[in-house]
């Protein structure tokens, strides 16, 4: 039997597109002779459709786009797809998600996912009931079991998680010969390498192919980096036997086709893909990635890329604009911008204030002009002496201090959101993860915005990225960018470290934190020092009120700001 992967990137709620994208990933399946085309999880509606589900109308539409593909695809092929169906069952939640395998105009096998993720950016048990039972499509002379995503991550040590099922168990024991995962698994730095050893546990477990469906492209802060691939353990003169490998696999971050027959004596494929992410043989897989190999950062920079664009697609922006400090987070931003969009889609903004140093000046008009964008000067100084001047009554008497500091960045953050609604641009906050966490930000200043491209990256995975790029590029960011001490320029001589720990001790302090959700004694075990370990974590925790007020980050990262790290704003820090 020939199988095809149809990798797609389906749009939440974009029936017809996505259903387009459906019949014309099966002809180019049908084209290269496929028995069985597959898509991903959800495909037909989108993922993750929230509580969109609890409006009637968009269940029914995906239900009736499910009726409109029995009739418009074409018969010789079976066909894979992903949807929101109503609950067969007595009790319990009114929906499920569903897979369904539509040959010759009729539904002729349905799948329910069993296991129902509440982890991280997962809500599914909100809206979702799970499988009670599981069934065998017997096609080609294959028995074809399906385990929607989840379903197969019980292998793993999932934090937070303790699943009673095991669907994959429950599927091997009704004979299946392979096994087929449609998912919807978001992309972190390392993903991929903790899929394939999860795919290679179960092809071992069960001596048989895996097909993993995975979806490609992003939705709000979520990026789907694709690379579905089929593992089997075939090879020539014995029937499933040896190790499993990667018989072919489909392109990262791009929608793609990728077709295997069973049965062929054909080769592992080979590819790059950040191998050294995880330690892969400690029994969670849920570990701190760490960026330091190029092929790693170069998936992280695609991966950045590609939710930048399709967040503004989708949001239906073609423009976008940052303010361009100098620094060397803002210079990550606009070429991560430029790459996303055409050079002349991104405006960059200079906004100087009376502490703004020549060299930052002179830097980023410098990367304006090898970025190929936009570049405009708009001084805020007149405007920072009129609201010191309003507010001198108010102030008499006391000193200078982070009052007139942030009044510099809440006047930039309305020059920016005022271009905004003037030509329709999106703005891109510049603000990293270690800023995030630490609260080192201005709400309604640098914080105003869209979208926060970086906001899922430590300060010194930003100085990586930075490198890497030059060394790829030659050096488009100057190299004054990357050398000279991080600063906010908001106050004479001021540097980031006079409010910050160094950004070496920060992040490592802040993964295990953030990451590991390790206490103040448990961090001071590892060897850090407790009374640093202590003012971080007190200071996370205080600064979660800005964090709830902050544009959607791009998740790249194993744990993100944002819906996949939900805090309470007022409690007792029981961590210190």
């Amino acid at each position: 039997m020939r199988i095809s992967i149809a990798q797609i990137n389906s749009t939440i709620g974009g029936f017809a597109e996505n259903r387009e994208r459906i019949l014309r990933f099966t002809r180019r399946a049908r084209e290269e002779h496929a028995d069985l085309a597959l898509f991903p999880e959800l495909t037909l509606c989108g993922y993750p459709p929230m509580d969109l589900l609890d409006q009637d109308r968009f269940v029914e539409l995906n239900i009736q786009s499910l009726r409109i593909l029995q009739r418009e695809l074409p018969p010789d092929i079976a066909v894979g797809v992903g949807y929101v169906a109503r609950n067969p069952y007595a009790g319990g939640k009114a929906l499920v998600n569903a897979y369904g395998i539509i040959l010759e105009g009729r539904l002729a096998f349905e799948q329910i996912k069993t296991l129902l993720p509440t982890y991280d950016v997962f809500d599914e048990a909100r809206n979702f009931e799970a499988a009670q039972t599981w069934q065998i499509f017997a096609w080609k002379g294959e028995r074809i079991g399906v385990a929607i995503c989840e379903d197969v991550w019980r292998e793993t040590a999932t934090p937070g998680t303790r699943y009673v099922r095991d669907p994959v168990r429950a599927i091997l024991d009704q004979g299946a010969t392979i096994l087929c995962v449609p998912s919807a698994s978001p992309y972190y730095a390392g993903k991929f390498k903790v899929r394939k050893v999860l795919a290679e546990r179960i092809s071992r477990r069960g001596n048989i192919p895996l097909v993993y469906i995975n979806a490609v492209g992003a939705n709000d802060s979520i990026i789907f980096d694709g690379r579905s691939f089929i593992m089997s353990t075939e090879r020539a003169g014995a029937s499933r036997e040896g190790n499993p490998a990667i018989r072919s696999i489909a392109r990262a971050f791009e929608e793609d086709l990728v077709s295997w027959e069973t049965g062929v004596n054909d080769t592992p494929r080979q590819f790059l893909e950040g191998v050294s992410a995880f330690d892969t043989s400690a029994p969670n897989l849920f570990l701190t990635p760490r960026l330091n190999e190029a092929d790693e950062l170069d998936t992280l920079e695609n991966a950045l890329v590609l939710g930048i664009r399709e967040y503004m697609r989708k949001c239906g922006f073609t423009r976008a604009h940052l303010g361009l400090s100098g620094g060397i987070d803002s210079a990550l931003v606009a070429y991560l911008a430029v790459q996303a969009l055409e050079k002349d889609k991104v405006a960059c903004f200079s906004m100087p204030s009376r502490f703004s140093s020549q060299g930052s000046k002179d830097d980023a008009e410098v990367l304006a002009k090898n970025l190929g964008c936009s570049y405009g000067i708009l001084p805020i100084e007149p405007l920072y002496t009129a609201f010191l001047a309003s507010l001198d009554a108010v102030f008499e008497g006391r000193p200078f201090d982070l009052a007139e500091e942030n009044l510099q960045a809440r006047i930039r953050g309305t020059l920016m959101m005022a271009y905004s609604n003037k030509f329709g641009s999106m703005l891109l906050t510049t603000g990293n993860k270690s800023e995030l966490a630490m609260g080192y930000c201005t709400l309604y200043g640098d914080m105003a915005g869209a979208l926060a491209p970086i906001g899922d990256l430590f300060k010194t995975e930003v100085f990586a990225l930075c490198r890497r790029i030059n060394e790829k590029t030659g050096g488009i960011i100057p190299e004054a960018i990357l050398t000279k001490p991080p600063s906010a320029e908001l106050r004479p001589n001021q540097k980031d470290q006079d409010s910050l720990p160094p950004y070496e001790e920060l992040d490592e302090i802040l993964k295990l934190y953030l990451f590991e959700n390790l206490s103040k004694d448990e961090i001071a075990l590892r060897g850090w020092d407790a009374a640093l370990a202590e003012q971080i974590i007190k200071t996370v925790a205080r600064a979660e009120f800005k964090r709830r007020q902050a544009p959607p980050v791009l998740k790249v990262s194993p744990r993100a700001f944002g819906m996949g790290r939900r805090m309470p704003i007022a409690r007792n820090i029981h961590e210190i």
